[in-house]
Parts: C-alpha cells; structure tokens; sequence
C-alpha cells in the first residue's frame, strides 16, 4: 500500500509541475523578475511555457546519414581540387615550414639574449633580459615543443 500512496503523491507532483504558470515583470530598478506567482499589485505578463520538442530517434538517424553525405561529397571535392598555378606543396606543409621558421627566430632570440645576459649587465636591464627570455621560452614551449 504504501508503494502505491507514494506513486500516487509522484504523479500528482509531477502533473502540478506541468501545468506551472510563470509569471514576469521588471521592478523600479528595473530588474526583470520570473516567478511561478503573480507579483501582485505591480504590472507582469504571464508566459507561456511550452513543453520541449524531441526528435525521434529514427529522425536523428536519417540526418545523420545525410549529413555524413554531405561531409564526403565536400572533402572529395576539395581533395581533388588543386589551384592552377600553385606549387603542389599542402597547407600542412606550408604551415609545418613556417612553424619552423618562428621556431628558428625564438631559439635565435634566445640565445642573444642568453649572451647579452653572460656578457653582464646592469640591474635593470638584466630584469628586461630575463624578462624577455621567460617570455620566449614560454612561446618556444608552447608553440614549438609542446605541438
């Protein structure tokens, strides 16, 4: 008996929380409010609250397949599209040689200021060197090792 006390009290809960009305107003200060009672003397509008639309799963399954369609037909088309005129070197390529190339500047930079930092220096511009190398290093880590 209990069991079915309990379920009765669960149903009627959740029918209650269905059919909520919310309501809406701005205050003074002009705060919008949302509440599940009316505010009482001050003006509000009541909102319409919708229940929320599901796909059915065979839907989902058919826009899926749709979609994966679409995906390779576009990569066909541009895996078979080349640029007249352009060297047959890839964007992967191009952009592995111009990683090596910043890469390449850093260590460079680097190791100027490590000279600069052996050959002495003032105090101030000593904390500007180690400033500059703690940067470097950072962007060598993070665009050159860590990758």
């Amino acid at each position: 008996m209990p069991g079915k006390m309990a379920s009765l009290v669960v149903s009627v809960v959740f029918t209650a929380v269905a059919h909520a009305e919310v309501y809406t107003w701005i205050d003074s200060r002009g705060v919008a409010h949302f509440s599940d009672y009316p505010p009482g003397e001050m003006p509000h509008k009541r909102i319409r609250v919708r229940a929320p639309v599901t796909v059915p799963m065979s839907e989902n399954l058919r826009q899926e397949e749709r979609i994966s369609g679409i995906r390779e037909e576009v990569s066909g088309l541009l895996s078979s599209s080349r640029r007249p005129g352009k060297p047959d070197t890839s964007a992967r390529e191009r952009a592995g040689a111009r990683l090596e190339k910043t890469c390449g500047k850093y260590r460079r930079k680097l190791e100027q200021i490590q000279s600069k930092l052996r050959a002495g220096y003032s105090n101030d511009r000593g904390n500007t060197l180690r400033r500059q190398r703690r940067t470097l290093s950072q962007k060598l880590s993070r665009e050159c090792i860590l990758r």
